[in-house]
């Protein structure tokens, strides 16, 4: 039996793996659940083994799922490439960059780059999505993302690393908090505190409950928003405290009655790292917003 793949067929499985789910891989490849399944099970019969394996929250790859993966990355990464190169011909090609970070360098720090860089690049698409640094280390590492922006506490492995921007946490307080007059303060000091977070699926957060986790304790969320100005906000008029990048607390204690106070935790202070598999394997728009990031290091 014929083991030949469309294009269609690899990016449709790619989608599946980077999703982690049939249906969601359907949704990316704008494809019809029913027409996405029966793709994976042709591919699967012609392989003449699983690929995927099914279950309730979504579906795993399989050894063999795990080397198509890997291949079909490889051939993805070769397209762009190509279409790097053939550029000046091809006008209607354009290069797609997927970059994982955590909260404080998509909230922060990339907003303003990268929209330099795409009103330079106008064939260019990037796909921004946050994570914790670990997992975009092994994601960048899986071939999954192009580009990943860690913090140095987290273990790169065999990825090259460039440095990015400094990134501090602090907590926030109400002027009229009984700490607000504290020069630091340790985040255990806070664990006793009712929080105010970040809504949804946040890095960030769950950077903090991990920590607070190590302490013994568990972080009580009163209220969660989906932006620091919100967070703020709600500090201000005292419904909480908040851990948050310095940049951001900074700007809201300008104009609001709150306090942006230093943690002692030594990880509270952190070096953002510029992570890829390795510069020389990039097509060239990938690599031009690497130059960019470093850029504005």
């Amino acid at each position: 039996m014929s083991h030949r793949f469309e294009l269609s067929d690899l990016r449709l499985f790619l989608h599946i793996v980077e999703s982690g789910s049939i249906t969601g891989g359907a949704e990316r490849a704008h494809m019809a659940l029913a027409s996405a399944s029966a793709r994976i099970r042709n591919m699967e019969d012609a392989l003449g083994t699983a690929l995927l394996e099914r279950g309730r929250r979504g579906v795993q790859t399989t050894d063999a799922g795990r080397a198509l993966a890997h291949h079909a990355r490889m051939m993805a990464q070769q397209m762009e490439q190509l279409r790097d190169e053939l550029g000046q011909y091809a006008q209607g090609l354009k290069g797609h960059i997927r970059l994982l970070c955590n909260t404080s360098a998509m909230t922060e720090f990339l907003p303003e780059v990268l929209a330099r860089f795409l009103a330079r690049h106008p064939h260019t698409d990037i796909e921004l999505e946050e994570k914790l640094s670990y997992e975009v280390v092994q994601a960048v590492v899986d071939g999954v993302a192009d580009v990943g922006i860690i913090a140095d506490s987290t273990d790169s492995g065999p990825l090259q690393t460039y440095p990015f921007r400094q990134d501090h946490l602090v907590a926030v307080l109400s002027k009229k908090h009984p700490l607000a007059r504290r020069k630091s303060l340790a985040f255990s000091e806070l664990l006793g505190e009712d929080f105010v977070g970040l809504s949804g699926d946040s890095a960030l957060q769950q950077h903090l409950s991990g920590h607070a986790t190590r302490a013994g304790r568990r972080l009580q969320y009163r209220v969660r928003l989906r932006s620091f100005d919100g967070i703020c906000r709600m500090v201000e008029h005292q419904v909480g405290v908040a851990v948050m990048p310095a940049t951001a607390a900074q700007d809201c204690a300008a104009h609001m009655d709150i306090r942006a106070i230093p943690l002692t935790d030594g990880w509270s202070r952190r070096q953002l790292l510029i992570c890829v598999r390795g510069l020389e394997g990039l097509p060239g728009h990938t690599r031009e917003l690497i130059l960019a990031l470093q850029r504005h290091a």
